[in-house]
């Protein structure tokens, strides 16, 4: 993942667990959605972060190898580009330096009042995205 990623540590759960005895699919994506909003959180001002909310529009989740209750298990998330109130991000979540899951994402950004769709100033695009 590029060096300016977002690390988010993933705890994992034995609730997680499948019976299979790993981590279920689903599970990835709320991995991916706490990723990317505390992605968010951290790089936007706080006068932003209030006045703007993240939905999820779409995920394509490419799954390469399971994950277990004692992994170590981190997402590195990329904010790839935005248009309009759309943003696109890239979350590839690694357990040391094996791919488990790469997930591409499109999101939206929402005024958190009436919750329409939000564009963002170019100086809190200029924070997240990649370069």
């Amino acid at each position: 993942m590029a060096s300016g990623a977002f690390h988010y540590p993933i705890g994992i759960v034995p609730a997680d667990i499948d019976h299979m005895g790993h981590v279920n699919n689903s599970v990835y994506l709320k991995w991916v959605q706490d990723a990317v909003v505390r992605f968010w959180e951290t790089v936007a001002p706080a006068d932003a972060v209030t006045r703007h909310l993240w939905v999820a529009l779409q995920h394509q989740i490419t799954y390469r190898r399971p994950a277990f209750l004692d992994d170590l298990v981190v997402a590195d998330v990329v904010a790839e580009s935005v248009a309009g109130a759309k943003a696109m991000f890239t979350t590839v979540i690694m357990r040391g330096e094996d791919v488990l899951a790469e997930v591409k994402s499109t999101w939206c950004c929402l005024d958190s009042v009436s919750h329409r769709p939000a564009r963002l100033a170019r100086d809190i695009v200029a924070r997240f995205i990649a370069e």
